[in-house]
């Protein structure tokens, strides 16, 4: 897949950009920032995006707009690759977009979809590679590649190679609607699941049990204490180690 880089110093955020551009018609179009003055993750947390880390937005029109969930696994599968790749690094993920590396969080994934008379997707993908610190209120669950191999990497050669393991996944199995196919490269890669968990729920509530599997819309299956098995389609999991 050909996409037109658009690369800038800063942006409020890259997914705003790539929802400007979506208005304006384009598409296949791959949005990088140096800083974001107003990076976010889900529940439109602020995501400290300062120099030396990937802040990247991929703006897409699948056919099949409605399974953004699936995009989210293949984005986290491709940065798990290219990681590997470049780094050597065993890095796992974390239920539902977080990239980690024992524990510590190297990289989170924002997926959003602009309907309208043509659909489009956004895949914001925020990677931390040359940092060497963080602020006080993260500095003890984040990490990045620096912090772990101290080397410095190229972030345009992790991006491309992020872009390449991503459209891989997108053209041979997302377009074909072979949504199986990606559940289970992510579960590969996955360590979650088989873990004792707490999850928070979107709605604040906290629950305790065993992450035993995915379901086909992506939600996590929870076995509960009592041994009733749930779905939990958002929330926050802390794996108990």
């Amino acid at each position: 897949m050909n996409y037109k880089l658009f690369h800038f110093n800063s942006l409020t955020s890259t997914q705003d950009k790539a929802k400007e551009f979506a208005k304006k018609g384009l598409s296949s179009a791959v949005i990088i920032s140096d800083v974001q003055t107003r990076g976010r993750g889900r529940f439109k947390r602020k995501w400290h995006s300062s120099k030396g880390g990937l802040w990247m937005s991929v703006l897409l029109k699948p056919k099949n707009a409605q399974h953004l969930q699936y995009l989210t696994f293949a984005a986290a599968v491709s940065v798990v690759n290219a990681i590997k790749k470049i780094t050597g690094i065993n890095v796992k993920i974390k239920w539902p977009n977080d990239v980690h590396y024992k524990g510590k969080k190297l990289c989170g994934i924002l997926t959003e979809g602009i309907f309208g008379k043509e659909n489009h997707v956004v895949v914001g993908i925020g990677l931390n590679v040359n940092q060497d610190k963080f602020p006080e209120d993260i500095k003890n669950i984040a990490t990045s590649l620096k912090l772990i191999k101290n080397e410095t990497y190229a972030i345009k050669k992790i991006s491309l190679l992020i872009l390449e393991e991503f459209s891989n996944i997108y053209e041979k199995i997302y377009d074909k609607n072979k949504f199986n196919g990606i559940l289970e490269i992510w579960k590969e890669n996955c360590d979650t699941l088989n873990k004792n968990i707490k999850v928070t729920t979107g709605k604040k509530k906290v629950l305790y049990g065993q992450a035993v599997g995915v379901a086909e819309d992506c939600s996590l299956l929870l076995k509960l204490n009592n041994k009733k098995t749930i779905k939990i389609i958002e929330g926050d999991v802390h794996i108990r180690y």
